[in-house]
């Protein structure tokens, strides 16, 4: 589990479309597929019930399993982001000024390619 398979199964929740929770992300519907399958298979029981699509295309709902994973989740990711706090902000203070032109997160220099020989 983590921050996009949680993504994913919100946007179940919200959407009832494992289909539109993928394009919300911008991921394709056989990549969504795939990821709901691996949750599926990885818990005790399902995280997310489909039914197969027709006239008005199919559903899909997070089972209460897959509703109490993601809020554990979220409460996780949470109570994480609390306990470093301190060490984040000592983190931020050490990061070099921006310089022009580069991103604030960049993490390398950009150095030449060394010539083919």
């Amino acid at each position: 589990m983590g921050p996009g398979k949680a993504e994913l199964l919100e946007g179940i929740r919200d959407t009832g479309s494992i289909a539109a929770a993928g394009r919300r992300m911008g991921m394709s519907y056989k990549r969504a597929w795939f990821l709901v399958e691996a949750m599926n298979g990885t818990f005790r029981g399902a995280l997310v019930e489909a039914s197969k699509g027709g006239t008005g295309g199919g559903r899909a709902a997070l089972t209460p399993l897959g509703a109490t994973i993601l809020a554990a989740y979220r409460r996780l990711e949470q109570l994480a982001a609390e306990a470093g706090a301190a060490e984040l902000a000592v983190m931020r203070e050490a990061l070099a000024p921006e310089r022009e032109g580069q991103p604030a997160d960049a993490t390398q220099t950009s150095q030449p390619k060394p010539a083919a020989s």
